[in-house]
């Protein structure tokens, strides 16, 4: 089969190192000639261009570039493509993303991998990346069956586990797994950062181990992504976000008023809940 990739960064170059390695043949298109020659050197791809005229050859497409590229893209790129081509994004929002594409091709199938770290660009990608890794496909109604079909079985060659759900609901969904703890994560940095007293914080700085590594992460990754996961999913965001700010008030009262064995109720809870959202 000949695969397109639109946007050769973390994702897209992944896609292309696991898509090529099964016999595909991959062909890559990346805004720099100098990331076009690394997909290449790399083994990424099998071909790549600044063109999007390139992609024009491929059975499908993915697009891997940032949330707010996606649609402008997709909108220059069908002018390319036979109307047989399927298209499917790898975004973290879709309700914006499907609500924009599908009205402009039948076989666009939205879809979100939940794989990835912090780093970015070509030099990220890595081998493997999706495997035992969800991957959700958000088709509408009027989405062809053949086409999810195609779909789904890259997605199950990449060794992801398959869910389907309406983009709304992603959406909702992500607020709370995803980028609610980024937000998290970096108000935990702002407020480190906000510590007045050199000493203290020097010695924060030099005390700082496995905890505040796990918890500051993911608030710590590319910037850009940041802002437009909140641009883009700004309403469940903001409500995943109240929700938050209603329990940590609670876990204020709960240590301010010493109510130690209520703390230790909530904190039982939490130790016996989290498994569900990590098996």
């Amino acid at each position: 089969m000949k695969i397109g990739i639109l946007g050769l960064g973390l994702i897209g170059g992944s896609l292309g190192f696991d898509l090529r390695s099964q016999g595909n043949h991959v062909l890559g298109v990346s805004r720099r000639e100098s990331t076009c020659k690394k997909a290449i050197d790399l083994g990424i791809v099998d071909q790549a261009s600044v063109e999007l005229s390139l992609l024009a050859a491929a059975d499908i497409v993915f697009i891997c570039t940032p949330i707010g590229l996606i649609i402008p893209q997709v909108e220059q790129l069908i002018a390319y493509l036979p109307a047989t081509t399927i298209v499917t994004d790898v975004g973290s929002v879709k309700t914006p993303i499907v609500a924009g594409i599908s009205p402009l091709w039948n076989n666009f199938i939205g879809g979100h991998p939940m794989a990835g770290n912090t780093d970015a660009g070509i030099e990220a990608a890595q081998r493997n990346l999706f495997v035992n890794r969800p991957y959700v496909l958000t088709p509408v109604a009027t989405t062809p069956t053949d086409a999810i079909s195609v779909l789904e079985e890259i997605v199950r060659s990449l060794g992801s586990i398959i869910y389907h759900c309406q983009p709304e609901k992603h959406d909702r969904a992500v607020s709370w797994i995803s980028h609610l703890p980024v937000i998290v994560s970096a108000s935990l940095m702002a407020a480190c950062l906000s510590e007045t007293d050199p000493e203290i914080f020097q010695l924060a700085q030099n005390l700082a181990s496995s905890g505040f590594c796990d918890t500051s992460r993911v608030g710590a990754g590319n910037p850009e992504l940041g802002v437009m996961m909140a641009q883009y999913n700004r309403q469940a965001l903001i409500n995943s976000l109240h929700q938050y700010r209603q329990n940590l008030d609670e876990f204020i009262d709960l240590v301010s008023q010493e109510k130690w064995l209520l703390l230790e109720d909530k904190l039982k809870l939490n130790q016996q809940n989290r498994p569900k959202f990590l098996e």
